[in-house]
């Protein structure tokens, strides 16, 4: 399996994106930065403490990813299906379901990764940049430590089985433009309030869309040694 995600990343260039991670870093830590300078001018703060800092960080970590999954999916499965490319590809000695798996993993350790390792060096540049302008008051404690990195694996956990959910909506028509579109609308609504609760907050939320993520990534693949690829 190992052999098959690494064939897949050489023979896709994906080896390329780390320019596009670097630049989606680099727009999240300026928004965050933004936002809290904005939210000191306003009246009522929604960021009041470190851990709101780092709850909306992650927040907007895990929206970026999702469509970055969803961009994977459209690359790795759509396209291929859509350009009848695929067919080339399961003439392969291998099993057809260890070729598609080989994909759907790679993409859920991309977003799981990606998510965790952007979550440690943002949240370490917002913590240095809050400490030395004090825009938020307290400081970072060993506990708060603790908490924010089970949120930010449990959270990039949840993330990841998520982002296979537009998997769905693009393999119903063949669809790059609906792989995509669905992957914002479901950041959208993971990441909006809705009288004053995020349903990304909720942990009953996330299990639910995260192993709805997993079954649909598990219905793809359990016949697709006798669909007709067409």
């Amino acid at each position: 399996m190992l052999k098959l995600i690494s064939l897949e990343i050489r023979k896709n260039k994906l080896k390329g994106m780390s320019k596009a991670i670097i630049i989606a870093n680099l727009a999240v830590l300026a928004m965050m930065v933004f936002m809290l300078l904005i939210d000191r001018n306003e009246p009522s703060h929604a960021f009041t403490t470190l851990e709101n800092m780092f709850d909306g960080l992650f927040m907007l970590l895990r929206a970026v990813y999702i469509v970055f999954a969803a961009v994977l999916i459209s690359k790795l499965v759509i396209e291929e299906y859509k350009n009848n490319t695929v067919t080339v590809l399961f003439m392969y000695p291998i099993s057809r379901k260890k070729l598609l798996a080989a994909k759907l993993i790679f993409i859920f350790l991309f977003t799981l990764m990606n998510i965790i390792v952007s979550g440690l060096v943002l949240g370490a540049i917002m913590n240095g940049i809050n400490h030395y302008t004090g825009i938020l008051p307290g400081e970072m404690s060993w506990t708060l430590l603790w908490s924010e990195l089970v949120k930010l694996g449990t959270g990039s956990l949840y993330a990841a089985g998520i982002a296979l959910i537009p998997l769905y909506f693009g393999m119903l028509k063949k669809s790059v433009p609906a792989t995509i579109i669905s992957a914002v609308l479901l950041s959208s609504v993971i990441s909006g309030d809705f009288n004053q609760y995020r349903l990304g907050d909720m942990a009953a939320v996330c299990i639910g869309l995260s192993l709805i993520g997993i079954a649909i990534s598990y219905l793809s693949i359990r016949n697709v040694e006798t669909d007709d690829i067409a």
